[in-house]
Parts: C-alpha cells; sequence; structure tokens
C-alpha cells in the first residue's frame, strides 16, 4: 500500500503569533504643538493672566538730574487676559464576549490606551497647526513664490537659487526689532525640512567646501547654522478620510514655516509668541491636560476607556513670530 505522508496542514492549524503583531501607531514625539507652545498647567477651566506692555519698558525715558533735584519719573501699566480651556472627549467600549474570545496577543486595554492617546495627540496638532501655523495670526507673514519674489516675498527653499539662510536670518531680525527677542525655535512641514536638508547652502555650509566624502546635515546642525536653539518638525499624520473610505494620509504640518520666539518654560513675566493652557485640576489631568478612565458599562456588558484632554493654545505676542507661507512648491 502506498504510505501517505500528512501534509503540512495536517500537522499544525494556523494561529496567531504569540509574539508579533503588526500597528502603525505614530511616536508621540512626531507632534511639536506643545513644544512651541510651551505648556502652562492651571488648576481652573478658564483665568486671567497679567500682561505688560513691553513698549514701557522699552523707551529711554533717563534724564539728567541737576544737583539736589528729583530724578525723572516713569510709571507703567499692567493688563490682563485670559484663557479658556475647551473639554475634548473620546472613548472606546471593549465588549464582554470581545474580551473573552480574544487571543495572545490581543490585548484589548492596552490597545484602547494607545489608539485614544494617538487621538488626542492629532486632534491638539490638527488644532495648533489651523489656528497658527498659517497666514494672517501673525505681524508680517512672508509668502514663498516659485520666481520673482516682491514684497513680503520669497523664493521657495526647494529652488537651488533661493536663501533660505538670508530668509530666515531677516525673519529673526525683523522679530528681534520689534519685540527684544531674537526668535529661538523654528517649526518645519517635513516637506519644508527636506526640502532645506538637500539645499546648497545647507550643505555647502556644513561640508566646508570638502570635495570628498558626506556631508551629513542633521536636526541639530541645521538649527545651528540658523542660529536657533530647536527646529521642530511636524512629522504627525493625519487620515482625513471617514471610516470605511479609501485612507487619505497627509502631513498635518503641510509645507510651511514658522519662525517663533518661546521660553523653555512659563514664568512670571516671561514673554512668548504663545503659550498651551493645560487644566491639569480636572479630576486629575496629567501634564497634558489629559486624563484615561476605565469604568464600567453594565447595560452594555463592556467596559469602557475614555480619554478627556483640555487645553488652550494662546497666541500672547503676535510680533514674536514670522510665518513662511508655502516655503516649498
Amino acid at each position: 500500500m502506498p504510505v501517505i505522508q500528512p501534509g503540512l496542514g495536517d500537522v499544525h492549524i494556523d494561529g496567531p503569533l504569540s509574539n508579533l503583531s503588526l500597528a502603525f501607531i505614530q511616536r508621540q514625539d512626531v507632534f511639536v504643538a506643545d513644544r512651541a507652545f510651551p505648556r502652562v498647567p492651571v488648576m481652573k477651566v478658564s483665568d486671567k493672566f497679567y500682561t505688560y506692555d513691553r513698549g514701557m519698558f522699552n523707551r529711554d525715558e533717563m534724564q539728567l538730574r541737576a544737583p539736589g533735584a528729583e530724578s525723572a519719573g516713569v510709571t507703567y501699566t499692567i493688563g490682563q487676559d485670559s484663557y479658556s480651556c475647551d473639554v475634548w472627549g473620546l472613548h472606546v467600549n471593549v465588549a464582554d464576549q470581545i474580551r473573552a474570545n480574544a487571543d495572545s496577543p490581543i490585548q484589548l486595554d492596552r490597545e484602547a490606551t494607545e489608539l485614544l492617546t494617538i487621538k488626542a495627540l492629532i486632534r491638539r496638532e490638527k488644532a495648533w497647526a489651523a489656528d497658527f501655523f498659517t497666514t494672517g495670526v501673525w505681524t508680517g507673514d512672508q509668502t514663498g513664490v516659485a520666481a520673482a519674489p516682491g514684497a513680503n516675498q520669497f523664493l521657495q527653499w526647494n529652488d537651488a537659487l533661493s536663501n533660505p539662510i538670508e530668509d530666515v536670518r531677516r525673519g529673526m531680525t525683523t522679530v528681534a526689532e520689534r519685540t527684544g527677542f531674537r526668535p529661538n525655535r523654528m517649526v518645519l512641514g517635513r516637506k519644508v525640512y527636506d526640502a532645506l536638508l538637500d539645499h546648497p547652502d545647507m550643505v555647502g555650509r556644513v561640508d566646508r567646501g570638502q570635495t570628498t566624502g558626506t556631508a551629513l546635515v542633521m536636526r541639530q546642525t541645521l538649527a545651528a547654522l540658523f542660529e536657533l536653539d530647536e527646529i521642530l518638525v511636524m512629522d504627525g499624520i493625519v487620515n482625513n478620510a471617514i471610516e470605511g473610505a479609501t485612507n487619505s494620509h497627509a502631513f498635518i504640518g503641510g509645507k510651511s514655516a514658522l519662525l517663533l520666539y518661546t521660553p523653555s518654560a512659563p514664568g512670571l513675566m516671561v514673554p512668548s509668541a504663545g503659550y498651551t493652557f493645560v487644566w491639569q485640576g480636572l479630576l486629575g489631568g496629567g501634564v497634558l491636560g489629559s486624563r484615561i478612565s476605565r469604568f464600567r458599562m453594565e447595560h452594555l456588558k463592556a467596559d469602557r476607556l475614555e480619554i478627556e484632554q483640555s487645553f488652550d493654545q494662546k497666541k500672547v505676542m503676535a510680533d514674536a513670530a514670522q510665518f513662511f507661507a508655502t516655503a516649498v512648491a
């Protein structure tokens, strides 16, 4: 009788691998909104803060003093501004039947937490980009054009004949003259960053004229060329398609650049282009002004994981930034 050898399907039944799964979850460090606008933790959903007119501090008002006479006097005024944090929320339900039937390596609570966290960061980044990474917000916008730049325009930085270092330096000097503070950070859309890395001016300054070898242009090196403390690259993406439609992913940052002055940390009488007020007083909100709760939905026979975040991204000083619209084609 012929010997029948068992086939591959007879000796093994396919099941999920316990040490491998695939998920396309963005890293949290690709989102820059809270680094562009430093976080200010607050205990109330809305409140006021004091403002000072920089013109009063920058005016030359000293006078010669005659013997026995009083010195010249000066006054200053204190104004007020306010913030108001909106509260955002989203949840995932983990049904008992799904939990009971899940195979290893499925970790439903962890996956729900990752999902909610990333969606909260996307919401935050999109809000910042829509409100502040655009024209008409900061003093003196500059617009990139493909040829023959005119007033308030510059040659787009993907053009080898453009002058991004001069354009940025001019913007920095303009901001410094308006405010007394030289910009220390620049936010770039990913495509703008890529164009700058390959720009001959950048490569030429990094390799110092060398004719052999590879010139590596890194983020820190680029910041040093511009005399900035930090360059922030908006690598975060968003899927603009509704559920069920073909995915439509795009960078949140687009093709622009923002030069701005912001301190490393907020403080009394510390100026900034903007601040992010986060409501930590919201029943234990963390440093991002957010919290994740897990509680029982008995009528659904499910556990609910819910994220809340409360913040107000606020422009504080319009003169402390310079926006470069459509910096690349």
